[in-house]
C-alpha cells in the first residue's frame, strides 16, 4: 500500500534562462530532463504569470442500442496542444514564432519588418524547461509543433504587450507517433572542473606567483620578471629551454613548471 505523500505535489516554475526554446525541424533533441541543448535552440524568453497550459483530451463518440444504453464509446480525436502568452514583444525569435520566419526580416538597430498573412506557420521542435518541487527537473520535447493560433493582440498602455499562443502538436515518425514527451530527472550538480598548477621557476630572477588553470585552459602570461645583469628571453616548458611555451596557444592538462630563459 503505498501512503499519502505531500513531497510529491508540486507547481511548476520557468527554468532560469528561458522555459520555452525552438529550433528547426531535425535539431537533435534530448531524451531526457538535464542534457544541454542543440545550439539551434533559441529562447522566446518570459512567459506571462499564467505559465503553460496542455490540452490533451480525447474526443470520444458513444454508440447505443435500440432501447438507448451506450454500449460502446470510441475514440474520435486527439489533439495535443499548448497555450502560452509570450511577452518579449520585441524579440525578433518571438516574433518569427508568431507570424512565421519567412515574415520577419531586419533587427532593431536598422529596423525590423513584419509582415502576416495567411500562410501556414512550419513546424518546429520546441522544448518546455521546468522545475518543480523538492530540485527536480522537467522537460516536455515537442519534436513538431505548429503555431495554429495567436489571439487577439492588445496594445494598451497599461498592459504588456502578449501574444497568447496555441501550439498544435503532430505525431512524430516513432513508433509511438508520440505528439510530445516529458522527462522528470532530479538535478544534478555538475561535477567540479579539474585544476592543475602552473609553477614559474624563474632561475633566479624576481619570483612570479603560481596560477591555477582549468584543465584545457590557457595560462595567464604574467609580467616579465627581472634579473640583474640578464635580459628575460622567454618561458619554455623544459628546464633544458628547449621549447618555448605558447600563452596563445598552448593549453594545461597537469602540473606545469615553467622555466624563465635570461641572456646576459
Amino acid at each position: 500500500m503505498i501512503n499519502n505523500n505531500a513531497a510529491n505535489v508540486s507547481v511548476g516554475k520557468p527554468k532560469v534562462g528561458g522555459s520555452i526554446k525552438v529550433a528547426p525541424i531535425g535539431t537533435p533533441l534530448p531524451t531526457d530532463a538535464v542534457s544541454a541543448l542543440d545550439s539551434a535552440f533559441e529562447n522566446l524568453g518570459f512567459i506571462s504569470d499564467a505559465g503553460v497550459t496542455n490540452s490533451n483530451s480525447a474526443e470520444t463518440e458513444s454508440i447505443k442500442e435500440w432501447g438507448g444504453t451506450t454500449v460502446l464509446v470510441t475514440q474520435t480525436s486527439k489533439e495535443d496542444t499548448f497555450q502560452y502568452a509570450l511577452i518579449e514583444a520585441l524579440n525578433k525569435v518571438v516574433l518569427k514564432h508568431v507570424y512565421g520566419d519567412e515574415n520577419v526580416s531586419g533587427d532593431l538597430e536598422t529596423g525590423l519588418t513584419v509582415i502576416a498573412n495567411n500562410n501556414q506557420q512550419e513546424e518546429h521542435s520546441i522544448v518546455i524547461d521546468m522545475i518543480l518541487q523538492g530540485g527536480y527537473l522537467k522537460r516536455i520535447v515537442i519534436p513538431n509543433g505548429r503555431v495554429s493560433s495567436v489571439d487577439t493582440i492588445t496594445y494598451a498602455s497599461n498592459s504588456a504587450i502578449a501574444y497568447n499562443t496555441t501550439l498544435f502538436c503532430a505525431p512524430d515518425d516513432s513508433q509511438y507517433e508520440a505528439t510530445h514527451y516529458e522527462y522528470i530527472q532530479k538535478a544534478t550538480t555538475p561535477p567540479a572542473p579539474t585544476t592543475y598548477t602552473v609553477t614559474f621557476n624563474s632561475n633566479g630572477g624576481s619570483e612570479v606567483s603560481s596560477q591555477t588553470v582549468e584543465s584545457g585552459g590557457k595560462v595567464t602570461e604574467p609580467e616579465d620578471p627581472t634579473k640583474e645583469d640578464y635580459t628575460f628571453g622567454g618561458w619554455y616548458k623544459e628546464d633544458t629551454l628547449t621549447t618555448e611555451w605558447d600563452f596563445t596557444n598552448d593549453t594545461v592538462s597537469g602540473n606545469t613548471t615553467l622555466y624563465a630563459k635570461w641572456t646576459s
